[in-house]
């Protein structure tokens, strides 16, 4: 199994930043990818950014592409999420996750972290 521990949500005005880390222990050598996601209030969780365990590939959802950037550090097995100029509708509950898959499919995503809450207030 692979634990994943979120951090450095809360609140902040909009066109502020946070930077959302996650890091991961226990089996991580069957880790192909990570990802964030984000759940709304009412709404269902989402596709946010993902990249992969070894190389530099990055994926974003069309929403967050260019305020956003996922980044990884392998010797601490963190990835972070930077979160520029951020908008009331980035409001959400973020999750990291990880899929032993090339997937960025929301099901296809093995184990979850607990979530932080970053809230962007106008």
């Amino acid at each position: 199994q692979v634990q994943l521990v979120e951090s450095g949500g809360g609140l902040v005005q909009a066109g502020g930043s946070l930077t959302l880390s996650c890091a991961a222990s226990g089996r991580t050598f069957g880790v192909y990818m990570m990802g964030w996601f984000r759940q709304a209030p009412g709404k269902e969780r989402k596709f946010v950014a993902a990249m992969r365990w070894t190389g530099n590939s990055t994926y974003y959802a069309d929403s967050v592409r260019g305020r956003f950037t996922i980044s990884r550090d392998n010797a601490k097995n963190t990835v972070y999420l930077q979160m520029n100029s951020l908008k009331p509708e980035d409001t959400a509950v973020y999750y990291c996750a990880t899929t032993s898959k090339a997937t960025l499919r929301e099901s296809g995503y093995d184990y979850w972290g607990q979530g932080t809450q970053v809230t962007v207030s106008s």
